[in-house]
């Protein structure tokens, strides 16, 4: 995959329909499914967040270009009011007159990011457990976190998948106060970042590498 940083608030990147086929999804599919075009998407954004450190946060912009031997993608953090009704687009007019857009394709990543938008079955119910996947670019930042104190009453599992590894958490809702789990996922993030790939695909496709008490199990052969 080609990566371009327009600016601080602008990526582009180019992937081929090679690219995307070995990573697991059917070129057609990528069209009409949501769900899978939202975890191509999510997985080309981990990608430009190693690599441009692009830090997604807040509503997205983005235009999707089909290509002969692939996809064109320019994605854009709006600018928002503070009375959060005005949203703003910080790149040139110049930079965006000549892209076509695909509106198929957009259509399904708009139904996710626009922020006006919400399916019943995204909320979550309010007995849901609270979970995270942290992805991690080393596994030495896995190791280190792990001698942190106070992380081992999570439910945890490690996986590894592309050569990164992704650590699943969940938080008992009887174990932790709603303080405690902010300043538990700020210790995770100072090691890791919070990946949008869904625990789905990565069960799916990656390799589980420590199934339980993963911290623990780490300090045992790695001190």
């Amino acid at each position: 995959m080609e990566i371009e940083r327009i600016n601080e608030n602008t990526v582009k990147f180019y992937i081929s329909y090679g690219d995307i086929e070995e990573r697991g999804f059917d070129r057609e599919e990528i069209w009409y499914n949501r769900e899978r075009s939202e975890e191509l998407f999510w997985e080309m954004m981990d990608e430009v967040h190693q690599e441009e450190e692009f830090v997604v946060e807040g509503p997205l912009w983005i235009q999707v270009q089909a290509l002969e031997k692939g996809l064109e993608i320019l994605v854009t953090k709006a600018q928002v009011s503070k009375d959060g009704q005005k949203f703003e687009l910080p790149i040139p007019n110049e930079k965006l007159k000549d892209l076509s857009v695909d509106n198929n394709f957009e259509d399904i990543l708009d139904q996710h990011f626009n922020p006006g938008h919400r399916d019943d079955d995204d909320l979550l119910p309010e007995d849901e457990s609270l979970e995270f996947l942290i992805a991690f670019k080393d596994f030495e930042d896995v190791i280190m976190l792990s001698n942190r104190g106070g992380l081992d009453d999570l439910i945890t599992v490690l996986y590894n998948f592309n050569n990164k590894y992704y650590l699943y958490t969940e938080f008992p809702e009887d174990l932790f106060e709603e303080d405690e789990i902010d300043d538990i996922l700020s210790i995770l993030l100072e090691y890791g970042y919070e990946t949008q790939l869904t625990i789905h695909r990565i069960q799916e496709y990656g390799k589980e590498i420590i199934s339980m008490n993963v911290f623990a199990e780490i300090r045992k052969h790695f001190k």
